[in-house]
């Protein structure tokens, strides 16, 4: 049943009135959902948004098999677990996603998807961790060329502050859950990124890659506004 601003499914309210408000659709965090859960809601977002993408995250390889049956054009990422249906919004300004380690793959990715999603272009650094320094060095014009970073790290979480001391860049750093036993499932990570001494550097939750696109998409398609006069 549709009703003002919101489809009510029975077990959900979709939010279809969301872009309105925000200029962003409402999204759908697959975990926990049926994958007939995760297509409903997907073929509600997209009935309610034909010309814009939507998405979902955290998909199961059931829901993402379902998701590819329901929506043939669909395009399922198996790295970052997300799906988009619909066509990609025209891209304005650059968000650069950084990867201390390709273990950190899937959060960036996440990221990246999320990023394009909500309507950014999108640079990948991969590989540039802390441990060998001269990978980071070697690409940074790429890294200051963008609009906004998102800089994705396991382990000991140091790479957004390195990141931050070589570019003035707005900067969201995302902590993973990559790392031995003493990195506490990336609370290490994220506590150490939170006490950086690097100016501009803000912090999401450990693996939420989704938030961080979000966020560096919108600084992104701000940043490329025109001043008023």
């Amino acid at each position: 049943m549709v009703e003002e601003g919101f489809a009510d499914l029975g077990y959900a309210r979709v939010d279809t009135h969301r872009a309105a408000r925000t200029g962003d659709p409402e999204v759908v965090y697959g975990a926990g959902k049926t994958p007939q859960q995760t297509v409903d809601l997907l073929g509600t977002l997209h009935a309610a948004h034909p010309d814009r993408a939507v998405l979902a995250t955290r998909l199961t390889d059931d829901a993402a098999s379902a998701v590819r049956t329901a929506f043939p054009a669909a395009v399922v990422d198996e790295l970052s677990h997300t799906a988009t249906v619909g066509p990609l919004p025209t891209p304005v300004g650059t968000v650069c996603v950084v990867a201390a380690g390709t273990s950190d793959g899937p959060v960036a990715a996440e990221a990246a998807v999320t990023a394009a999603v909500f309507g950014a272009g999108v640079d990948r650094v991969d590989d540039v961790g802390v441990a060998g320094l001269h990978r980071l060095l070697a690409v940074r014009d790429r890294v200051a060329a963008a609009d906004c970073l998102v800089v994705v790290a396991g382990m000991e979480g140091a790479l957004p502050s390195v990141v931050g001391g070589l570019v003035g860049v707005p900067l969201v750093a995302v902590p993973t859950s990559v790392g031995y036993g003493a990195s506490f499932g990336g609370l290490a990570a994220l506590l150490a990124m939170l006490n950086s001494c690097a100016p501009g550097v803000v912090v999401v939750n450990i693996d939420n890659g989704f938030g961080a696109g979000v966020f560096a998409a919108r600084v992104a398609r701000t940043a490329t506004r025109t001043p008023p006069p």
